[in-house]
């Protein structure tokens, strides 16, 4: 991760302060209407943490996020509001080592209704080549280098959504049953999801996928594929000239066809490596939030977006 994008602690704990007083009249309010049976104020950091809030939550929830559509989520900086405002929430859902500035605020909020979904699942250290026979190092969320995009292996979302499920039903009790039959309801649709890319990506010309953005980790290992990213899993991570002669060689060997790129970031590197190895170029969306560009207007429609564009690139039979 960049560190230049990491907000220093004294900075985030001073607009603390200044958010907290910002919101000092309004929070005791909300407070009250919740009390009052009003619904759950949920405050998700970014766009997969905000759909398994509200398909979980559903009518006894009201979800703002922190990162607006279009923004990539890795360069977000929060406002003295949006910190302050961690502080009145009844939950907060977020994944550690996305969002350096999140996690500082949460850190700072001493909310004891926030939730880090990545110690819902386990997570593996990724770089630039993932998958195939080559297995990531397991790491529970806590610890440093670890790959965070999880929510692009439909199985451990379901793992983490299972996880927000039982958190919210002890949060709001009087709602369980409802959240249990919710959470139920999205870890059947991540099934079927997982099931289509099971049988997508059987049959293969290629395993191996190039992409500018090594978000693909855990998908390529879930389905016996291998991604080779021209940087890291810091979407903005230029990469080198040894690393660029790498993948020229890379995709001639293994037959690659496409270099894909996202939707939130340049697709500048993408364009240039095509067009020197003669390869197309596709959009792989990381769904790290959803936008007017997104293919697909939310999480499911835009990983079978993404399933399509797999097996025309891996040349699917």
């Amino acid at each position: 991760m960049n560190v230049s994008r990491l907000i220093p602690t004294a900075t985030v704990a001073g607009a603390v302060v200044l958010g907290l007083t910002a919101l000092t009249a309004c929070s005791s309010s909300d407070a009250a209407d919740h009390k009052n049976g009003d619904k759950l104020d949920v405050v998700a950091s970014f766009y997969p943490m905000q759909f398994l809030a509200e398909q979980i939550g559903g009518e006894h929830v009201s979800v703002t996020t922190l990162t607006k559509p279009g923004v990539e989520p890795h360069d977000l900086e929060l406002s003295p509001r949006q910190i302050g405002g961690l502080a009145d929430a009844d939950y907060i859902l977020y994944l550690e080592g996305i969002q350096p500035a999140v996690d500082d605020a949460v850190e700072q909020s001493g909310s004891k209704d926030a939730v880090d979904a990545s110690k819902l699942t386990t997570l593996e250290d990724h770089g630039t080549e993932t998958g195939g026979d080559e297995h990531g190092h397991e790491h529970h969320g806590d610890e440093a280098g670890a790959d965070p995009h999880i929510w692009l292996d439909p199985v451990k979302y379901a793992e983490v959504a299972k996880g927000v499920g039982a958190s919210l039903e002890k949060t709001d009790p009087d709602h369980a049953a409802d959240y249990r039959k919710n959470t139920d309801a999205l870890v059947t649709k991540l099934d079927g999801l997982n099931t289509a890319y099971v049988n997508g990506l059987k049959n293969t010309s290629t395993k191996t996928f190039i992409t500018t953005h090594s978000a693909f980790g855990y998908l390529a290992e879930r389905y016996g594929l291998t991604q080779e990213g021209i940087a890291g899993i810091d979407p903005e991570a230029e990469p080198s000239p040894a690393r660029i002669n790498e993948i020229h060689t890379i995709a001639e060997k293994d037959k690659a066809t496409t270099v894909f790129f996202e939707t939130l970031a340049s697709d500048k590197t993408a364009k240039t490596l095509a067009k020197d190895t003669g390869l197309k170029t596709d959009v792989l969306d990381p769904l790290e939030g959803i936008t007017d560009k997104s293919k697909g207007a939310d999480y499911i429609e835009v990983m079978q977006s993404n399933l399509a564009a797999l097996q025309k690139a891996l040349g699917a039979k």
